[in-house]
């Protein structure tokens, strides 16, 4: 039993596309460990949140039967957590509120929760791969500009570094965030857009990755062909207050569980990395040399089936939906702006907040004029409530990794 390798592979989705992946690339999976000479067992966790795009349960039981001759497949349903609180509750000294801060759907407490399962199903590893990323590079040739995809052993790799480590975290390439390709100075002024970022801003967005990205790319994040091949491997070290990291590809060691924190964020907000990054400052966390292709826009769905297009083209505010998911993500990014704050930047909050506003303000015409279907003056009532509430956001950000302490030792 002891060569035996149980390696969980975590999605928490709203998004039927989930069953594309795993159909399109189980084989891949278990190609990558033909060589190993340890076994290793993949199990593929499901948590669906029928409430994100008002899906059908049918929608995420589309898995073919050929995934299931060599992989294990758990869907973690509603039920299946409803049930398992009532486990907890009868057992153990804890409340209501107690456990639906920790347990349910949504960004982190889908996280937590699936984290919980795979805990008690002894799984050694589990590797977080969000429902619109594939495990492909697309680099770009320097002297045809042509584009270069190569495949990449996502699980093998994070299996190599993360035996020796608590936490890993790959790349991305592609479409990597869900702000539109504009273009400025002509679509949108570039200081009011500027602003508008920067209100924004935290630890993965920033105004000169952006800028950067629409000059010289269209809005997108090429691979670098070293990284691609498996190298440049190294230890994240603490940057203010925390060791930051993304969602996915995100690998923890379980059997290092006691560091390995919770993920919490304010109700609505996004922030459940963020927040978890916070966490790792005790923690050995890796970045590896592995990408994943991320269709930020979900236009690229083929690319799980290896149809690879031969140009990335910019992705418009004006087509359909692009609009309304840059602005949902504002106002989730907005809303953990003030706990971002008080956690990394406690002394100077009320400048910081104040500051926030202001850029809002003054760059909020400008973005009700590009996006005109959007009234994302919302943004700035969002900030006022989600400013109001940081102290009680904050508590249960304590309480949150307080209660996941307790449940480490289930």
């Amino acid at each position: 039993m002891g060569n035996i390798i149980k390696f969980g592979i975590g999605f928490v989705t709203g998004r039927p596309n989930v069953c594309k992946i795993i159909n399109s690339t189980y084989e891949r999976l278990i190609n990558q460990f033909k060589d190993l000479n340890k076994k290793v067992e993949l199990t593929i966790y499901i948590l669906f949140d029928l409430g994100y795009q008002y899906t059908t349960r049918i929608d995420f039981y589309g898995i073919i039967p050929n995934v299931y001759k060599d992989l294990t497949i758990k869907y973690i349903t509603p039920e299946d957590i409803e049930e398992e609180k009532k486990k907890i509750l009868a057992k153990e000294n804890y409340s209501k509120s107690d456990i639906n801060l920790f347990f349910g759907h949504g960004h982190a407490k889908g996280r937590n929760s699936l984290m919980y399962f795979a805990l008690k199903d002894k799984m050694d590893y589990l590797l977080f791969w969000d429902d619109d990323e594939y495990p492909v590079a697309c680099i770009k040739d320097e002297n045809t500009n042509e584009i270069i995809w190569k495949e990449q052993d996502n699980i093998a790799m994070h299996l190599k570094y993360i035996q020796n480590a608590d936490v890993t975290i790959g790349y991305h390439c592609g479409y990597i965030s869900p702000i539109p390709y504009v273009e400025l100075n002509s679509d949108i002024d570039e200081e009011k857009f500027k602003c508008y970022i920067e209100a924004l801003g935290n630890d993965i967005i920033s105004w000169d990755s952006i800028k950067e990205k629409f000059i010289e790319a269209n809005g997108i994040t090429y691979a670098d062909e070293n990284i691609a091949n498996g190298n440049g491997s190294y230890e994240i070290k603490q940057d203010g207050a925390g060791k930051w990291v993304s969602g996915s590809t995100l690998c923890l060691n379980l059997k290092h569980i006691q560091k390995i924190p919770a993920f919490y964020n304010p109700e609505g907000a996004r922030g459940e990395d963020t927040f978890f990054s916070t966490g790792l400052v005790d923690s050995k966390v890796i970045k590896v040399p592995v990408y994943h292709f991320h269709d930020g826009f979900l236009k690229y769905t083929n690319i799980a089936r290896r149809k690879y297009p031969k140009v990335l083209r910019k992705i418009k505010s004006s087509e359909e939906q692009i609009e309304e998911r840059f602005y949902k993500a504002s106002r989730g990014w907005i809303k953990y702006k003030p706990l971002f704050e008080y956690i990394t930047n406690n002394n100077n909050y009320k400048e910081s907040i104040k500051n926030t506003y202001k850029k809002l303000e003054d760059s909020l015409p400008e973005l009700n004029k590009l996006f005109n279907n959007s009234n994302f003056n919302i943004l700035l009532r969002d900030l006022e409530e989600y400013d109001k509430n940081v102290k009680k956001h904050y508590d249960e950000y304590i309480q949150t990794n307080q209660i996941w302490n307790r449940l480490k030792n289930i």
